[in-house]
């Protein structure tokens, strides 16, 4: 067999098995089809946008954990932990995948009382750990990791901002303070911190917030547009949102403000049906409201929705299994939850209501005990 020998000539194809020899050091600029890794000092963030899209490899050169871009959606990027098989990153989601969370209340006297229920299947509750105080009317609040209850009565209202481990059942501790002591407020959350909004005494309009970074006292953020209490709070990934309530006469308002500065909120709705004592759920895309009292009519069963897409009133969308007053919200991916509640008697009922479509929701278990007025978080 002849052997041919090129020199400056271009090779337009040419299978490997036909190269032998000793071959010449090329620059790697020259190569293609040749996937690289990232390499920094830190892990990536959802906001990274690698410029090779879905697929992109990135080694943190400290810790020496690798990852692997399996969604580049941008700002929203999910990447996945292939080095140690944990720590995962992805896009905060204020909805659970774990747990739902039900904290102090009214059973009827003050609870401390933090029970837990799972997502994953239809399942009664169980006691976890103990908050703090006694106390009810209070607001709760959800990072990745922690869940929050803030305020509340106490007898006297308070100012107190207990934090519990999502990862490890046990006890609530004491980190920081709101502006003012308050209760019959409700509580919304971002992805770096949580916010309590309204409350007595009086009708207050403050929009408390408070860091998740850190162990502190919260700050005043900003102002509802009518000062308020029995309200319901939902949050989207950008806003938080402030529904019904009541300062003398009970309020359709649905206020809405922004998570990106501190700022004043807006009127972007009416509810369907005007209430108080009701309570907030959320999906990715839509607020719903839940359970309360209407004037006129007393306490209800209704569930409405609130797109997030755009200012919108609110609709009516399904039913609970009773009429409740003051329940507990909780969110996970795929449902909203009420737990507890009010109707002629303290109640220990979890109901659950889809958000894929237009339902009414169903019974699937039960609490430790009856709670009334207790904050809602999930993990």
């Amino acid at each position: 067999m002849s052997l041919t020998h090129i020199t400056n000539d271009n090779i337009i194809s040419m299978a490997s098995s036909k190269l032998t020899g000793t071959l010449p050091v090329m620059d790697g600029s020259n190569l293609t089809g040749v996937d690289d890794v990232t390499k920094s000092a830190s892990d990536p963030a959802a906001d990274t946008n690698p410029s090779g899209g879905v697929g992109t490899v990135w080694l943190n050169t400290v810790s020496g954990e690798l990852f692997s871009c399996t969604d580049a959606t941008t700002n929203e990027n999910v990447w996945i932990n292939v080095g140690s098989g944990t720590g995962d990153v992805a896009p905060y989601s204020f909805q659970g995948t774990v747990s739902g969370y039900t904290s102090g209340g009214e059973t009827p006297n003050y609870t401390n009382r933090i029970d837990k229920f799972t997502f994953a299947s239809d399942a009664d509750a169980t006691d976890v750990g103990d908050l703090t105080i006694s106390a009810g009317y209070n607001s709760g609040q959800t990072s990745a990791t922690h869940g929050y209850t803030s305020g509340g009565q106490t007898g006297t209202p308070s100012n107190v901002i207990d934090k519990f481990s999502f990862t490890v059942d046990g006890d609530a501790t004491d980190v920081g303070d709101l502006s003012s002591s308050r209760g019959y407020l409700t509580g919304q959350s971002s992805s770096t911190h949580g916010y309590a909004s309204g409350g007595t005494p009086g009708s207050v309009d403050t929009i408390d917030k408070f860091t998740f970074a850190a162990d502190a006292n919260a700050t005043d953020s900003g102002n509802l547009t009518v000062g308020r209490y029995y309200l319901a709070g939902q949050s989207s990934s950008t806003h938080g949102y402030a529904s019904g309530g009541q300062t003398g006469e009970v309020l359709n308002i649905i206020d809405k403000f922004t998570f990106a500065s501190d700022a004043n909120a807006t009127d972007v709705g009416d509810m369907f049906q005007t209430r108080n004592y009701c309570v907030g759920q959320s999906s990715s895309t839509h607020g719903y409201i839940s359970g309360g009292s209407a004037p006129g009519t007393g306490n209800v069963d209704t569930i409405e929705k609130f797109t997030f897409a755009s200012d919108a009133n609110g609709t009516d969308v399904g039913n609970l299994i009773a009429i409740n007053q003051d329940p507990a919200g909780q969110s996970s991916t795929t449902h909203g939850y009420c737990t507890g509640g009010y109707n002629g008697g303290y109640l220990n009922v979890i109901q659950k209501f889809t958000f894929a479509a237009d339902a009414n929701a169903t019974d699937v278990g039960d609490l430790t005990g009856v709670t009334y007025a207790a904050a809602g978080t999930q993990y």
